[in-house]
């Protein structure tokens, strides 16, 4: 990999990083509303996969999306914007946490029911076969969907007919409050895709070098060939939400998962590698703390949206 391509990567991962500290902080203060779903700690699963992307490719996703919104493009005002309900938001202010998405970046959100934007998936992806594109469609979910029966669903779909998709699990240990052990039947989330005779990897999801490789072939195997299923082990370092007492994990999981911190893993790969010197890294830091310093003003001086948006996009314009 390129040095300024490792440095951009550590930007965006210490962008994702600021932008989510600075959300619990403006969530506190009582400035964002509904709920809140902090990527701290999975950061190089989303820099990492969406890097090896081509433009045409599609990326869709659950609820704990901002940094995938920013790894697809989105810059960090339109996020924290969004996130306090201004017009000046990705969805104008009316889509909130869990529903960030921008079509023009090929970026389809933002789902908040589990599981649930599986089946769309299979739909983009059957739509560009049809219309014989090379996209593929990239689709992020959590361990805890893998229970549900969308899951199988769609996987079944894609197997079918070929789709080209490449499934993406953030397996974090826990859906909501329930270790992966508690909940699913496998040792291995990956092994749930053999029964659709779907070809899959595990990769450490802490070191987003490992994570692009391991995309880089899986996209090149779902371009080709059909579906691919990557099994990202990482670990959020928050709670579920922001509302959780945490009461089902120890403060020394955390600080064991907390030694393999994406960030700092990059940051000592750039370093042995001679990518950047450590002058560089801080300099990063600075105007990664600037722009969010400019993100969180635009955000709370930008307006509100007004009553008459309600009636925005409720039917299809004729013609459109």
């Amino acid at each position: 990999m390129e040095p300024s391509e490792m440095l951009r990567l550590y930007r965006e991962m210490v962008l994702v990083r600021r932008l989510e500290e600075v959300s619990a902080s403006l969530y506190q203060e009582g400035k964002i509303g509904g709920f809140l779903h902090l990527y701290i700690g999975q950061e190089a699963v989303g820099s990492g996969v969406v890097s090896a992307r081509r433009p045409e490719d599609r990326v869709i996703t659950a609820y704990r999306d901002h940094g995938i919104a920013i790894s697809s493009g989105m810059p960090a005002r339109v996020v924290l914007a969004e996130l306090l309900g201004k017009a000046t938001g990705c969805s104008k202010g009316m889509g909130g946490s869990m529903h960030l998405a921008d079509v023009r970046l090929n970026f389809f959100g933002g789902h908040a029911i589990v599981g649930a934007h599986l089946p769309l998936a299979v739909g983009m992806a059957l739509a560009d076969q049809y219309q014989g594109r090379q996209a593929v469609t990239i689709c992020f979910f959590g361990d805890g969907a893998t229970n549900i029966g969308y899951f199988h669903e769609a996987l079944n779909l894609a197997a079918v007919w070929k789709l080209p998709v490449l499934w993406v699990c953030e397996n974090n240990q826990y859906g909501m409050g329930t270790a992966v052990e508690r909940a699913s039947a496998v040792g291995e989330i990956r092994q749930k895709a053999e029964a659709y005779g779907i070809p899959n990897a595990r990769v450490n999801g802490m070191d987003v070098l490992e994570v692009r490789a391991a995309a880089e072939q899986a996209l090149d195997h779902a371009r080709r060939e059909g579906p691919f299923l990557l099994e990202a082990i990482t670990y959020r370092y928050r709670g579920h939400s922001m509302g959780d007492p945490e009461r089902y994990r120890r403060s020394e999981e955390v600080r064991k998962w907390q030694e393999e911190d994406p960030i700092g893993v990059l940051h000592k790969h750039i370093l042995e590698q001679k990518a950047a010197d450590e002058d560089a890294l801080d300099r990063v830091e600075v105007e990664v703390g600037e722009e969010i310093q400019e993100a969180v003003r635009f955000a709370e001086e930008s307006p509100e949206p007004g009553p008459e948006v309600l009636f925005d996009n409720v039917y299809a314009e004729k013609g459109a």
